[in-house]
């Protein structure tokens, strides 16, 4: 009897810790979801503190090296580039990378993410040689995904482009901004806002190397695509 009531007594213990662990699984979700809806609204102070609570959460529900410790890192750091912040912004990518390397595998779509955010910090402060592998490696990773054409594949070229673009390499980041024109015209259509968008970074670039007639051209079908969303 003893030896049952024993048992039973760590029956209850183990059900009692997946309990408490899909609680706070669940605890992450949910604070992860206000993350980004704070961020979303510009409110960078408040999605700090949730971010970092969040983190501590994904932590100590998942262990230190869980993909979901990555994405709370990642989303940390987010909230900091916002901010200009990319001295604290730097080391979370940096970590989230790492974790998604070693946990999720070199080629996977989520390091993609984080190779590109980490760029993104580095171009911000002009380190432009530090950016340019990180965007290439994430273009890479994109194209051999699932969907070769899709958003992700859109985000690496046109960063990638906008470094080029930056850095007065006018000729390598035109034949980028085409390509991730056409795909978001076969993908969303020619009238869609984030192909407008793509358009108004061509603009300048070729604003910038003296086209003005292509520069005028293309305006002039961004503002026609904006007015169309209004």
């Amino acid at each position: 009897m003893k030896a049952l009531a024993r048992i039973a007594l760590l029956t209850m213990l183990v059900l009692f810790i997946t309990i408490s662990a899909h609680s706070q699984e669940n605890l992450w979700y949910e604070l992860n979801g206000k993350v980004v809806e704070l961020y979303q609204q510009g409110r960078y102070s408040e999605a700090t503190n949730v971010a970092e609570e969040a983190l501590k959460v994904a932590e100590n529900t998942f262990g230190p090296d869980h993909p979901s410790v990555a994405t709370s890192l990642n989303n940390l750091g987010e909230i900091y580039r916002a901010q200009s912040r990319y001295a604290e912004a730097e080391p979370l990518y940096k970590r989230a990378l790492e974790i998604g390397e070693k946990v999720l595998g070199a080629n996977h779509p989520r390091v993609a993410t984080f190779l590109n955010n980490l760029g993104e910090v580095y171009r911000a402060q002009g380190k432009y040689a530090e950016a340019e592998p990180l965007y290439k490696r994430a273009l890479e990773i994109d194209e051999k995904g699932p969907e070769p054409y899709g958003g992700d594949v859109v985000t690496s070229l046109n960063n990638l482009a906008i470094l080029y673009h930056s850095q007065g390499r006018y000729a390598e980041a035109e034949p980028l901004y085409k390509r991730a024109l056409a795909i978001l015209e076969e993908a969303l259509g020619p009238d869609h806002p984030d192909v407008a968008s793509m358009l108004e970074n061509m603009v300048e670039l070729y604003k910038n190397i003296g086209n003005e007639d292509e520069a005028k051209r293309l305006e002039e079908r961004a503002k026609r695509i904006r007015s169309k969303s209004q």
